[in-house]
């Protein structure tokens, strides 16, 4: 149904401009997505701004979204055409070149193939802060991407994990008790304050401080502060305001 929906409207991009190329990235891409789960693309071509409303126009005009279901972001950080598909109600979300989305799909595999524990701990996950109203990142939530690098950075550090003898099998690892594990370091013993999360470079732990001078001047690090693996001089835990609620009930999670 969603691999429909992607090629429905890679038509109608292509049908506007022969050379674009469309990518899909996120959770589609990744297979890391619940039901509920959006669809990100990306459009890669050459304007000389962005076309943001002609192709809103010529998905309206097909008959992908209805007009109050459709709506172009062009002043985001990121613009982006949203919209949601009529025949199957399916959210999509469409930039334009913009390759880090991509690069990120890349290393989650990456790191799937590394850590195949890793796609069951993370839909888990997902799904838990869904029903809590706490994986949005516009009302302070856990972004996906942050999740996953939460995630990894969990199992990079973790002694059991970094035994060779439980590499050999999924069966050798209890999910119910990792993720027990994952609530009670995230919820009751990570130093927020102090640390940051790095997953570069097999994974560590290093201070708010050390990662600062690599930022921007004068940028802060978030309470949850993330270095980005692909683009070092940004924190991908920035945009989760609502942090303690998160921590509140990672820790509630373990009681």
């Amino acid at each position: 149904m969603r691999q429909e929906v992607v090629e429905r409207i890679r038509n109608i991009i292509r049908g506007l401009w022969p050379n674009a190329k469309v990518e899909i990235f996120g959770s589609f891409e990744t297979q890391l997505y619940l039901p509920t789960s959006d669809i990100d693309l990306v459009v890669f071509g050459k304007w000389e701004s962005l076309p943001l409303f002609t192709l809103e126009k010529e998905l309206l005009a097909n008959g992908i979204a209805d007009p109050e279901s459709i709506k172009v972001l062009d002043k985001a950080t990121v613009p982006i055409v949203k919209l949601t598909d009529k025949r199957t109600d399916v959210k999509v979300d469409i930039s334009f070149n913009m390759p880090n989305g991509v690069r990120s799909a890349q290393l989650i595999k990456e790191f799937m193939r590394e850590y195949p524990i890793l796609p069951y701990l993370v839909l888990v996950l997902k799904q838990y802060l869904l029903e809590r109203d706490l994986n949005e990142v516009f009302t302070g939530g856990i972004s996906s991407y942050s999740l996953i690098l939460m995630t990894v950075s969990f199992l990079q550090l973790h002694p059991r994990y970094n035994d060779p003898r439980y590499h050999a099998s999924l069966n050798n690892f209890n999910l119910g008790v990792l993720l027990i594990e994952f609530f009670e370091l995230y919820g009751r013993n990570f130093n927020y304050l102090k640390t940051a999360i790095r997953v570069r470079q097999g994974g560590s732990y290093i201070s708010k401080e050390e990662l600062q001078k690599d930022m921007s001047d004068g940028y802060r690090p978030s309470l949850l502060c993330i270095e980005d693996p692909l683009n070092p001089d940004n924190d991908i835990g920035r945009s989760c305001y609502g942090l303690l609620q998160v921590k509140q009930a990672d820790r509630k999670s373990v009681v």
